[in-house]
């Protein structure tokens, strides 16, 4: 009597096939000669960004006052839709100023709004930004006051920056931003008198990284 014959497990006929998350592409106008430029620049090399959000930063350094930055984002995201580009955001990256703020700085704003172009504003300056990798500062600045209290957590020349000292505290800069920007909703304080603040957090947010608790 012939034996029963062992029944065979199919051999899968397809592998498992690793899919990339597609690249999600920010163009970023800032007004910075170097300090900004920089920052970001080493926000684009970080882990967070670079492997696990798979985000494309590319840096435009535009000279001028705002409202000159924002024509330039709006220029280039409309050439992008015409052009069906593979930009998904675009972003403008400035300063307030104290005591004197850019002129038409609300009409800069008013026109991002309207034409797409997000905004990252640091209130009174991008310094302020830099700060809150430190302390959650929470008391008027102008650009000077904002400048020296930055050079006293960093030691660093003015308009020059180690990365390297901030890149670690990044998850305790937007903390710090966001607590400050929900302050402001609370007291009813309006831009641009909502200073100290810094959008930055919203840009930094909108890669898409994960930034560990650990750096807080």
């Amino acid at each position: 009597m012939p034996g029963k014959s062992r029944r065979r497990t199919p051999s899968p006929l397809t592998r498992k096939i690793e899919t990339r998350q597609p690249r999600k592409t920010l163009v970023i106008f800032c007004e910075g000669e170097r300090t900004e430029p920089v920052y970001l620049e080493a926000l684009k090399r970080r882990p967070e960004v670079r492997d696990v959000a798979s985000v494309d930063l590319r840096i435009e350094a535009e000279h001028g006052m705002p409202e000159t930055l924002v024509s330039a984002a709006i220029k280039a995201h409309d050439k992008s839709a015409d052009e069906e580009g593979e930009v998904d955001e675009f972003w403008c990256v400035f300063d307030v100023e104290w005591p004197r703020n850019h002129p038409r700085l609300r009409e800069a704003v008013q026109q991002a709004r309207s034409n797409g172009v997000n905004l990252a504003i640091s209130n009174p300056c991008f310094e302020l930004w830099l700060i809150l990798h430190f302390e959650r500062h929470s008391s008027w600045l102008d650009n000077d006051g904002a400048r020296r209290l930055r050079r006293q957590f960093d030691r660093a020349p003015d308009k020059n920056l180690d990365p390297s000292r901030y890149m670690p505290l990044v998850h305790k800069a937007m903390n710090n931003a966001i607590a400050l920007a929900e302050r402001h909703s609370r007291d009813g304080t309006r831009f641009p008198q909502d200073n100290p603040s810094s959008g930055m957090y919203l840009l930094v947010t909108s890669t898409g990284a994960e930034w560990s608790s650990e750096d807080a």
